[in-house]
């Protein structure tokens, strides 16, 4: 499945072929792994024209008509889970099973939702008028733009656009470049299952095309995963002309290790978090804030953590930590490596490019210990496998330094202590908390945001996503 020529996916059918532009394979960067077109407005223009010709019969079909197909998007990943896994591993760079195990999540997303299909949640209530009836419904949107990020090329898309089609909407999914053949998978899946044409669109390309689809009159909503900067030229854009905006725009999330915890645990709990996935996740705990009396072992102890973890190709069975994705992001992980050790830190462990058999993006997995708070590798999202630590004095201190910043997706503490994990959980500004758990790895049937600059708009994800991708109606009935 490398080396293929991608096209947009619009009404129904696979159009447009190019080779205007390219992914490479992070693990070996003289393999194409596809190459596909360069899309724009007018692409935008005939998957928005698509997809509001086929809305209304879909959402006015019976529930069990979407239900039956997600079902049948489910089933079709289920049984692809090994070889999207690999194509997965071989374009964005996770090992063959992180890329599997992303596979087989989407399965169980779209599976989540060919339930939720059949169940639109609405009240019935008591007028406070005599002989009124009160009821709500929810009710589609219409077109629901998506625009999604490379680092989950397959999860993302599809705890968006199964929602997004449960409920009645039809799409226009806009994929990251870095991972274009994981999206043609996934809508030469759909396109397989019989979800009528037009109900999901794909536009391939550059950021002429995530701007025509915020901009395009005819999307009622977008839904976008990616950076502060560009969300917040998303967020600008549709709200200037009343579209209804979810955004989900990453994090620099926070791990408390106190004096009581285990060592060996916490260890492990913050390798998971910062190292593993590449530390290409807007959950990853980057950065590690560490009470005095544990602190010096637990860097040590880190750093040769991060020092045995085996990097290599994604698609050898033995590797641990792939590439990253992309020369863009291997770049930056080193750039910030620099300036946090311009800044003070000291460099702990790792902080190496590897040369392999193969030419590819290999960093080992680096420790930056002795950063102060207001170092710039403690307050931007660096996206690799790199993890600062912060010594503090106590807890109280610890919680101060885990609620600065504009970032407050996830957190995390490690401690035996009870009283400090329930006051951490209370009183940290996050929107997902984990004690003596990884910060990275959440489940699908529950609500996924943040708070401050993390997130805006509805929760992502389970039983919440139906806040975004319907509208409440409320309907009086009399004699």
């Amino acid at each position: 499945m490398t080396n293929r020529t991608l096209s947009h996916y619009i009404g129904g059918e696979f159009t447009g072929a190019g080779d205007a532009l390219e992914s490479l394979n992070p693990s070996d960067t003289n393999e194409v792994v596809a190459r596909f077109p360069d899309g724009g407005a007018g692409e935008v223009e005939a998957a928005v024209a698509a997809a509001r010709a086929a809305q209304p019969a879909w959402t006015e079909a019976s529930p069990e008509v979407r239900s039956d197909l997600l079902e049948k998007v489910a089933t079709a990943l289920f049984a692809r889970a090994g070889e999207l896994g690999e194509l997965l591993a071989r374009e964005e760079g996770k090992t063959i099973a992180e890329g599997t195990g992303e596979t087989l999540r989407a399965a169980r997303i779209f599976r989540y939702f060919s339930g939720e299909a059949l169940r639109r949640h609405g009240l019935t209530l008591e007028s406070t008028r005599p002989g009124l009836d009160v009821a709500t419904h929810r009710e589609a949107l219409g077109v629901v733009g998506l625009i999604t990020p490379w680092n989950f090329p397959i999860a993302i898309p599809a705890w968006k656009a199964a929602p997004a089609m449960a409920f009645g909407n039809a799409v226009v999914f806009k994929p990251a470049n870095v991972t274009p053949a994981m999206a043609y998978a996934l809508a030469e899946i759909i396109h397989e299952a019989g979800i009528p044409a037009g109900v999901f669109n794909m536009v391939l390309g550059r950021g002429d095309v995530g701007r025509a689809i915020t901009a395009h009159p005819g999307i009622d909503a977008i839904s976008f995963t990616g950076s502060q900067q560009v969300g917040a030229q998303v967020g600008l854009a549709a709200m200037q002309r009343g579209a209804k905006v979810q955004m989900e725009m990453g994090g620099k999330n926070p791990l408390v290790v106190l004096n009581d915890a285990d060592l060996a645990k916490a260890v492990a709990i913050a390798a998971d978090g910062g190292f593993f996935q590449t530390g290409q996740r807007c959950t990853a705990s980057s950065r590690v804030i560490v009470e005095d009396g544990i602190h010096d072992a637990f860097v040590e102890a880190l750093a040769e953590k991060a020092a045995s973890l085996k990097v290599g190709s994604a698609l050898a069975k033995d590797t641990q930590v792939g590439p990253a994705s992309s020369e863009a992001q291997f770049e930056q992980n080193f750039r910030y490596v620099g300036i946090a050790c311009d800044e003070g830190g000291r460099l702990a462990g790792g902080g190496d490019k590897l040369s392999l058999d193969t030419p590819g993006y290999y960093m080992q997995p680096t420790v930056i210990a002795d950063t102060a708070p207001d170092m710039r590798i403690n307050n931007e999202e660096v996206f690799g496998p790199v993890v600062s630590t912060v010594r503090v004095k106590n807890y109280e201190e610890a919680l101060e330094l885990a609620n600065r910043g504009n970032f407050g997706l996830s957190s995390g503490i490690v401690t035996n202590s009870l009283r400090h994990a329930r006051h951490f959980r209370k009183n940290v500004k996050a929107g997902m908390v984990m004690v003596n758990l990884p910060t990275a790895g959440v489940d699908y049937h529950v609500p996924f945001g943040g708070t401050r600059g993390s997130s805006y708009g509805p929760r992502e994800q389970g039983f919440a996503a139906v806040e975004f991708y319907t509208q409440v109606k409320t309907v009086y009935t009399g004699d």
